[in-house]
This record gives C-alpha cells, structure tokens and sequence, in this order.
C-alpha cells in the first residue's frame, strides 16, 4: 500500500485530520489497533471549546453536535459555600463552550469516513514505523480479528491516553504502507511515541499526588453548567452526560480503589464539596465508578523527521481544564494546514514549523491546565497557609479583574479557523 500521508490512530485527532486532508485532496490512509465497536465505546472527556465545535461544523461533523449537544455559556467556582458564576461571552467576546461527548464525535467522525472519504482500517495494528529520517516512511502492520473481549476502561472524564493494548485475536500477515509522511496520534503507548529514537525528543512530565473518583449517575443533572468546588477537603466537580444523565468527581488520594467508596458515601461528599447556599445535589443510581490519576506530559519537539505527533501522542494535561481534545484538535489543525500547503506548493516551511507554532498553544494550555489544579486541589498535607492563599486565588479570579477575564479566555479557548 501507498499513500501520501499515514495516519496511525482513529481517535478524534487522527478522524479529524483525515477529513480535514481528504477535504484539502491530500490522500492519506488510517490505521487503528482497535475494532470499530470498541473505538465507539472508548469514553473520554467531551467538553468543545468553541474553536473545536466550529472545526466540526466546517469538516461536516456539525449536524448530530448541534442537535444533541448542550452549549454552555458560562460555569461556577464555588467556595466557601458560595457559587461565583462565570460568564463566558460577555468576558470572551461571545464565545461559548459545548458538552458532548468524546465517543459522540468519533461516532460522527468514522462515518463521515466510510460514506465519503479516505480508507479507514481497524484491527491493523502498526508493529514497526521505520525511515522516518528518509524521503519515504514505511509502516509495517499486522491486522488483527477482534477476541470479543470488552476493553472499555470506563474512565470517561479524563483526558490522559489509555493504557497499552490488551490481547487481540489472530492477527494476518505482515502488511506495509508507504508514505511521504507520518502523523502519529495514537496516544502515549502508542508506535508512534515507540519510534522516536533514543535522545531525539525531551519529555517533561509531572504526576499530581492525588487522583480523581468519577461516577456516572442516572439522575438528570442539579445544574445546566458545570460547577467546580475547591474545598478544603478536596476538589469536586458536577458535570453531565445527557440531559438524563450527571458525570460527577471527587479528589481522592493516589492509589484509592473504587470499592473503598460505597455510593453513600460518594453522595454525602459530593454534597459537602459542592455545598453553596440552598442549592440542592440530586442523587440517584450509579452507573459506573473509577479512579483516574492526573498527570502532564510534552514531548519536545513534536516532530522527528517526516513523523509528526498530535494529541496524546505529544502531550496530556490533567482533566481539570477539559484541555486535552481541544489541544488534539489544535494540533491536527495545523497539520492539515501544513500538508496542504506542501502539498499543493511543494514547500515544507508550514511543516518544519509545525512543532513550534503548536507547542506555543500546548504551554498555554498546560499553564492552564496546572493553575486550574492547584487552584481547586488540596495536596496533601495542606495547612491553614496553604488554603489562605488557594481562597486567596480563587476571590482574584471571581472578582471584576483582569485575572478574571483571562480564567474566562482560557476556558473557552481560542479559534481554530
């Protein structure tokens, strides 16, 4: 096989970037470990900054998200026991941010692909990405029958990648795919982040000493936006699904399991954390229950030779400011943008850019991101210092200042097109 751009990995990323290219007439082919049913079963986080939700729409994926999705024009901070409201379009010029979920927009995004567009193949596993340093890739893969196990991890407020692959059925013989160049976005475990030779890329990371407990509740949810709690006894956070369903989230320390929280006992400290004047949690049967930890990530640069990473592949931020499908988007913007221009000028100066102008946007985002959680979390050990100057933090952000309407631009991020 042959193509002109490899993209490995069918999450949002790599489905977004092979409408984006097939739409610029760049030909390009998708390869994913996974079977379709497991890849729209696989939940993550699914909060659209505007810019995000505008890609959508001008790719054709924009029909399913405009009918079902829920635009939210603003959320609370609460502390203290109160809820400080903020605004979003009269602090960020008009823009809004949309809830739907992760598995919603792949669902879209692969059948936009199959109906009209480039070739898609699941179970193609990639075992090797080699000559990434030469004029020509070459991608060895291996395709593979799903076994019917379920490996849906259940870990759907998050944006960190998943782990590695479980076990899949018989797998084929070896197959290759020539290409001009490769765009990895296939998470952190993924061969892509494997073919990086060793020294060629920097990684800074840093792991959160505390963890997140998330449950799905069929109960519709106790407010139209999301309210996120920085307590003294630890972060908390209401979210929705549907308009039936709430996705909630507790701090927990590292290495709690999810059976040492009965579904009372989650409830009764969802109810202190969240507590603001008369406002009421309604509780109701939990569907699903994990514990995810939260963790940073960059790779430096995101590019070695003709392998160009995107998504998780590149970078992970904490869930905290729902950055990690928004930066994924970001970067495949600029990939396309890239490709194209190559393709249809024959000149790589968008390419060889490609790693600075996206990592600028992906610093941003972790500053973001980690401001946001050491803002709301209480680390361990705090002391009564420590929570003066977090409830410090929290009143210059909720107050008429300039810190205020930057948390406001931040949160709904900037356009894409």
């Amino acid at each position: 096989m042959r193509t002109t751009v490899a993209i490995i990995g069918a999450g949002p990323a790599g489905l977004l970037l092979a409408r984006l290219l097939h739409r610029a007439g760049v030909d390009c082919v998708v390869l994913e470990a996974r079977d379709r049913a497991y890849v729209e079963r696989r939940q993550r986080a699914g909060m659209l900054e505007q810019g995000a939700a505008d890609v959508l729409r001008e790719c054709g994926a924009g029909d399913r998200l405009d009918r079902e999705g829920l635009v939210h024009r603003g959320f609370e901070l609460r502390f203290e026991g109160e809820a400080h409201r903020v605004d979003l379009p009269s602090l960020t010029g008009g823009r809004t941010v949309t809830l739907y979920p992760q598995t919603e927009v792949v669902k879209d995004l692969i059948a936009l692909q199959l109906a009209d567009g480039p070739p898609l193949l699941f179970g193609a596993r990639v075992v090797a990405v080699e000559k990434t340093d030469g004029e020509q890739p070459l991608i060895r893969f291996v395709t593979e029958e799903p076994d019917g196990t379920d490996r849906t991890d259940g870990t759907d407020g998050t944006d960190g990648a998943e782990g590695p692959s479980g076990p899949a059925g018989p797998a084929g013989p070896e197959r290759t795919l020539e290409c001009e160049y490769v765009a990895g976005c296939d998470g952190s475990y993924g061969a892509s982040r494997r073919a990086l030779p060793p020294g060629a890329v920097r990684m800074h990371a840093r792991t959160y000493p505390y963890s997140w407990l998330g449950i799905l509740a069929d109960v519709a949810p106790s407010s139209d936006e999301l309210l996120l709690a920085g307590h003294e006894r630890g972060f908390a956070l209401h979210s929705m699904r549907t308009p039936a369903l709430s996705r909630l989230y507790i701090q927990v320390p590292n290495g709690t399991s999810p059976g040492d929280w009965p579904d009372d006992r989650i409830w009764d400290e969802l109810d202190v954390r969240l507590a603001a004047g008369g406002w009421r949690l309604q509780r109701g049967p939990v569907l699903t229950k994990s514990v995810s930890g939260l963790r940073s990530q960059v790779i430096e640069p995101m590019r070695h030779g003709r392998l160009l990473l995107a998504g998780d592949a590149a970078h992970i931020v904490p869930p905290s400011a729902a950055k990690g499908l928004n930066l994924a988007f970001g970067d495949v913007v600029t990939m396309a943008r890239a490709f194209t221009h190559w393709h249809r000028s024959g000149s790589t100066s968008l390419i060889d850019r490609y790693s600075d102008n996206c990592l600028r946007r992906v610093w941003q985002a972790q500053a973001f991101s980690h401001e946001m959680t050491t803002l709301l979390h209480t680390p361990p050990g705090a002391d009564a210092y420590d929570r003066a100057m977090q409830l410090t933090r929290l009143r210059r952000l909720t107050g008429p200042t300039a810190a205020a309407a930057e948390l406001a631009e931040n949160y709904a991020g900037a356009p894409l097109i």
